[in-house]
This record gives structure tokens, sequence and C-alpha cells, in this order.
């Protein structure tokens, strides 16, 4: 199967409004093509007292509610970029990232998907 660019975002600031990685705005997504993903995060601009959020939500049965399904929490300067284990992700899925201390940072990611 192919590997593909699901979706990128580059140099995208990242503030306290939660912000959708598909879309690269703070309109949450509910995507309802099935796929098997993994998502890696520049983390290299953060600096001490930065603290960010990365959720992977998706529904768990049709037509139900999205729910944290993953996440991970960063802080401080980074030297590694966020990597996520690989997901499938059916009913209607997002992948958001939040700032929850510090000060505003730009980052660049992409969401790569299988098949």
């Amino acid at each position: 199967m192919a590997i593909t660019i699901a979706y990128t975002g580059s140099a995208v600031t990242v503030s306290t409004a939660e912000l959708s990685l598909v879309s690269g705005t703070t309109t949450l997504q509910s995507i309802s093509t099935p796929a098997v993903v993994q998502v890696m995060i520049d983390t290299s601009a953060m600096v001490a007292g930065d603290t960010y959020t990365v959720t992977i939500k998706d529904k768990i049965v049709s037509g139900g509610t999205q729910k944290t399904i993953y996440s991970i929490y960063v802080d401080s300067a980074q030297t590694l970029p966020i990597v996520t284990p690989t997901l499938i992700l059916y009913y209607g899925w997002d992948v958001t990232m939040i700032k929850t201390a510090g000060t505003d940072r730009a980052f660049s990611w992409s969401i790569r998907k299988v098949g």
C-alpha cells in the first residue's frame, strides 16, 4: 500500500484556541474517510515554559460523539519531534493541538496516511 501525506501545515501558529491539524484552522473537523495515520510535528520552536497538548479524536461507533483516543502532552524545549503511533481512524476523526502555557509558537506537521 502507498503512503501519502494526507494533511500538512507549515509554520502555523498554535495558541489557546484548539487548532485542527487537518484543516489548519480552529474549525474542528470530523473526517469520515477511514484512514490509518501517523502524525509528525516539529516541536523545535518550543522553549522552557511552553506546554502543548496534541489530541487525536474519533467516534467509537457510527453516529457517536468524538472521543479522545490518543493524547500527548509536551513541555519545555524539545529536541525530538512528536511522532504518534500508527492509528486506525474511522467514523469521524480529527487531530488537534492547543497551547496550555507559555508563548504562541509556530509548528509544522504532516499527517501521513497508509493506503
